[in-house]
């Protein structure tokens, strides 16, 4: 599986962007999804995780309530909805699969991991 991320870019403060990372395969849809980013010098951070069935959903405290995950299993896409963005939501955005959502949630690794995607905040 191939996961090939795209949608980054540069926003000002309180702007917004729609990340999309969309899988090679027909299997996308039996995985879970998650999004999960890198600022520099800062170590890999979950950001936003869901279900293969897009049912349940996980965010990190700092995104909750202004970043939405989503998915389109006909499209083999995962989209993440970014709002109100902020200067310290900088990073490289990087999107995942794997079979288990808690195993992607809780550990924060995953059998497959696309490329990042920059995202700059400017304040």
């Amino acid at each position: 599986v191939r996961l090939q991320a795209s949608g980054g870019g540069l926003v000002q403060a309180g702007g917004f962007l729609r990340l999309s990372c969309v899988a090679s395969e027909h299997i996308f849809s039996s995985y879970a999804m998650g999004w999960f980013r890198q600022a520099p010098g800062k170590e890999r951070e979950f950001v936003a995780a869901i279900s293969w069935s897009g049912v349940t959903t996980y965010y990190s405290d700092p995104v909750k309530g202004r970043f939405t995950i989503s998915r389109d299993n006909a499209k083999n896409t995962v989209y993440l909805q970014m709002n109100s963005l902020k200067y310290e939501d900088t990073a490289v955005y990087f999107c995942a699969a794997d079979r288990g959502l808690g195993y992607l949630h809780d550990t924060h690794k995953a059998e497959f991991w696309g490329q990042g995607t920059q995202v700059t905040v400017s304040s």
